[in-house]
C-alpha cells in the first residue's frame, strides 16, 4: 500500500478534524457520536497498521515502507520503519482503541477530549516513523500540546500545576536537543536520519571554556540529547514531573502517558544516542548505568511509602524505565533486546494497572489506598485481573514482565556486574510494593460501609482488559514474536556501534593527548 505510514499517522488527525468541524452540540447524542467516531478511527488505524507487520521483512535491517518527498525550505518529508520502530507504532495503534473505550463514562467536553486523543495518537506514531531530524522534532514536541490539555482540562484538582510542570520539564530539555540537531545538520550537511546514522561525527578531544571534553563534539551532542530523552523517560533525578502528572491526569491520560509517551525517550536513545554518538555513549556508559540502578532502588523505596495508588504505580514506572536505560547502554544483544521488550511489555502492563485504578476510581472517586480493602468479596473478576497484572509487573515467569527484566539484567551483568547486582534488588522491592498494594486494596474482610454496594467490572471493562491480558501472556510464553523482529536490526546497530569505537591503543593515545594539552 502506497504511503502506508502517512495514512497511519494522519488518519487519527483527520478524524479529529472531522470531529472539530462537523460535530455540533454537547448533548448525550453528540457525546456518543464523538466517542464512536474516535473509536472507529483508532480501530481503523490499528487494522491498517497490521499491513505494516504483514509486509515487513525482519531480515532487512534497513528502513522499510520509506516515503520521501520534498517538503519546505529544502527539508524532506521522510518516513520509514525498521525492526525497532515498527513495534512501537503497533504498540501505539493497539492501545489507542482500548484507551478510547476507557473514556466511555466521560461527560465533560467529550468532543474536545476525543480530539485531543486522536491528535495525540497521530503525533506519537509520527515520532516513531520520522526519518528527518526536523520532522522528528516537530512530532516529538507537538505531542506535548494535547497531553498538556488532557491533564490541564480533564485532570484532578491540582491539574494546572501538574500540566505546567509536565510541559516545562519536557520542553526545556528538548530545547537543548534542538540546538544539537542544528549543529548536526550544519556538520553533516543534512537532516536525513538515515544519512546521519552513517555519518561519523567528530570525537577528538577538544577544549571549551577552559574545559577538556573527551569525545569532543559527540559528547556535547550526546549530553544535549540526554537532556531531552532523560526527562521524557524519565530518568532519576529529572523524574519528579511524572508522579504529579499521573496523579492529576484522567485515567486515559495516564494510560497513554505510561504506555507510549515514556517510550519516546528510550526510542530516542536507541535511534540517536547509541548509533550516532558511539564514542560518547561508550564514555557515558558508567554514568547512565549507575543513574539507572539508583533510579530502580530509590523509586522502588519511594513507591513503598505512597498512599495514592496512581502515584505508587507512577514510581513503579520510573523504576521499570531504569531497566530500559540500563539495557540500552549495556550495548549488547541481550541488553538491547531486553530494553525494547521491556518497553513494549511495560506498555501493556502499566497501561492495564492504571486502568485497574480507573475502574475503582470511577465507582468510589478516590485513589487513596486506605479507602479500600476486601474488594475480592464484591469484585472477584476485578480482583483476578488486578492480581494478574500485579504479578506481571513483579516479573512473574510466564508473563512478558519476566522476559524484559531477565534479558535486561543478563545484558547488564555482562557490562557491569555491580550495577546488575544493585538493580536486581529492585526485583525484590517491586514485589514488596506491588503485593502490598494488592493486599491492601483487594484482600481481607469487607468492613467499609461505602464498599458494600460496589459492583464488579462491566462487560465493556472486561473487553478492555482482554487484549492486554492476551498480549502479556503471549509475549511471556513466546517472546520470539518480538525478538525475531527486533533481533536483526539490533544486531546491525551493535555491529556498527562497536566498529565505530576506537581501539584500546587509540583511546589511550587520546587520553594522553588530552592530558598534555591540559
Amino acid at each position: 500500500m502506497t504511503n502506508l505510514l502517512s495514512i497511519i499517522t494522519f488518519l487519527p488527525i483527520v478524524a479529529a478534524g472531522i470531529l472539530a468541524l462537523f460535530l455540533r452540540g454537547d448533548d448525550a447524542a453528540a457525546q456518543k457520536n464523538a466517542k464512536w467516531l474516535a473509536l472507529i478511527a483508532t480501530s481503523a488505524t490499528f487494522l491498517i497498521s497490521l499491513f505494516l507487520l504483514a509486509g515487513f521483512d525482519p531480515s532487512d535491517t534497513g528502513f522499510q515502507f520509506v516515503e520521501d518527498h520534498a517538503w519546505i525550505m529544502g527539508l524532506r518529508y521522510k518516513m520509514g520503519v525498521d525492526g525497532i520502530s515498527i513495534l512501537f507504532v503497533l504498540l501505539t495503534t493497539f492501545l489507542m482503541p482500548l484507551t478510547i473505550l476507557s473514556c466511555w463514562e466521560v461527560k465533560h467536553r467529550v468532543k474536545e477530549y476525543m480530539i485531543a486523543f486522536l491528535v495525540l495518537e497521530g503525533l506519537m506514531v509520527g515520532v516513531f516513523t520520522a526519518l528527518d531530524l526536523i520532522l522528528f522534532y516537530l512530532f516529538f514536541e507537538a505531542g506535548l500540546i494535547p497531553m498538556f490539555l488532557i491533564i490541564g482540562i480533564w485532570g484532578g484538582k491540582d491539574r494546572i500545576y501538574a500540566s505546567f510542570k509536565f510541559f516545562l520539564y519536557t520542553f526545556i530539555g528538548s530545547v537543548l536537543m534542538l540546538v544539537a540537531m542544528i549543529a548536526m545538520a550544519r556538520t553533516a550537511g543534512t537532516t536525513d536520519i538515515e544519512a546521519l546514522l552513517a555519518f561519523d561525527f567528530p570525537s577528538d578531544t577538544m577544549r571549551i571554556l577552559g574545559l577538556t571534553v573527551v569525545g569532543g563534539m559527540q559528547t556535547l551532542l550526546f549530553l544535549a540529547f540526554l537532556a531531552s530523552f532523560a526527562v521524557k523517560m524519565p530518568m532519576w533525578p529529572v523524574h519528579t514531573w511524572l508522579p504529579d502528572a499521573h496523579v492529576q491526569a484522567p485515567t486515559a491520560g495516564s494510560v497513554v502517558l505510561a504506555a507510549v509517551l515514556l517510550k519516546m525517550g528510550g526510542y530516542g536513545f536507541i535511534r540517536f544516542s547509541l548509533p550516532m554518538f558511539p564514542v560518547a555513549s561508550d564514555l557515558m556508559q558508567p554514568l547512565v548505568l549507575w543513574l539507572s540502578a539508583i533510579a530502580i532502588v530509590y523509586t522502588s523505596l519511594v513507591a513503598l511509602a505512597q498512599s495514592d495508588m496512581k502515584k505508587l504505580i507512577a514510581y513503579s514506572s520510573v523504576a521499570h524505565m531504569g531497566y530500559v536505560t540500563m539495557g540500552i547502554f549495556a550495548a549488547n544483544q541481550q541488553g538491547l533486546d531486553g530494553a525494547i521488550f521491556q518497553m513494549l511489555s511495560h506498555g501493556f502492563i502499566s497501561g492495564a494497572l492504571f486502568l485497574c485504578v480507573g475502574v475503582i476510581y470511577d465507582r468510589m472517586h478516590t485513589r487513596e489506598i486506605d479507602a479500600y480493602g476486601g474488594l475480592v468479596n464484591r469484585m472477584p473478576v476485578y480482583a483476578l485481573v488486578f492480581m494478574f497484572f500485579t504479578m506481571a509487573n513483579v516479573g512473574l515467569p510466564g508473563t512478558s514482565g519476566f522476559v524484559g527484566e531477565f534479558l535486561t539484567l543478563l545484558g547488564v551483568f555482562r557490562a557491569n556486574t555491580w550495577v546488575a547486582f544493585v538493580a536486581a534488588t529492585g526485583v525484590i522491592l517491586s514485589a514488596a510494593y506491588a503485593l502490598w498494594l494488592y493486599r491492601r486494596v483487594t484482600m481481607g474482610a469487607l468492613i467499609k460501609e461505602s464498599l458494600k454496594t460496589i459492583t464488579d467490572m462491566t462487560p465493556r471493562e472486561k473487553w478492555i482488559f482482554a487484549p492486554l491480558i492476551a498480549m502479556t501472556l503471549i509475549l511471556g510464553v513466546y517472546p520470539r514474536l518480538v525478538t525475531d523482529i527486533t533481533g536483526p536490526s539490533v544486531e546491525a546497530l551493535l555491529v556498527n556501534f562497536h566498529d565505530a569505537l576506537p581501539t584500546q591503543a587509540e583511546a589511550s593515545d587520546d587520553l594522553a593527548q588530552a592530558a598534555v594539552s591540559h
